[in-house]
């Protein structure tokens, strides 16, 4: 899949209640706490993000809550696609294994369902199943983007 067809499924998605948007913007700093909690306590933690790499797996969760707040106030296709691309080669750049993410991915939308309104979550979840179901998809796009460029002869 290409990145625009990445977009153009990503632009096929419900657009965030305002309300869900606020919802998830409140909570957000509580949830990232909480990913971090679960998170850090998986026995294969470092399988998934590489060794000495807990600190910035639990600022990349305090991102994302961030930039979902930000997303769901405002929601971009093109943001939405072109920032998980960076976030995977910027992370996998650092040891992170591309199983890492439907892992946190799996986490966010059970702790999302636990801790929003169910008309909250109903709205949210369109967009964590996006990016769990287009996983493959980033990887191999992130990957293209890592490779080298080829060298002439």
């Amino acid at each position: 899949m290409t990145k625009d067809e990445l977009i153009e499924k990503a632009a096929q998605l419900p657009v965030p209640s305002k309300e869900a948007a606020a919802e998830y913007a409140a909570r957000s700093e509580s949830l990232a706490a909480e990913l971090n909690r679960l998170m850090g306590a998986r026995e294969d933690l470092e399988a998934l993000i590489g060794p000495n790499n807990k600190e910035m797996m639990q600022d990349n969760h305090r991102n994302h809550a961030r930039f979902m707040s930000s997303l769901l106030a405002g929601y971009s296709p093109e943001v939405l696609v072109n920032t998980v691309l960076w976030v995977f080669r910027a992370y996998r750049s650092h040891g992170f294994h591309p199983t890492y993410w439907p892992a946190q991915l799996d986490t966010w939308i059970t702790l999302l369902q636990s801790e929003l309104s169910k008309p909250a979550y109903d709205s949210v979840y369109p967009l964590y199943h996006f990016m769990l179901i287009h996983q493959p998809d980033f990887v191999q796009l992130s990957d293209q983007d890592m490779e080298p460029p080829a060298r002439e002869l």
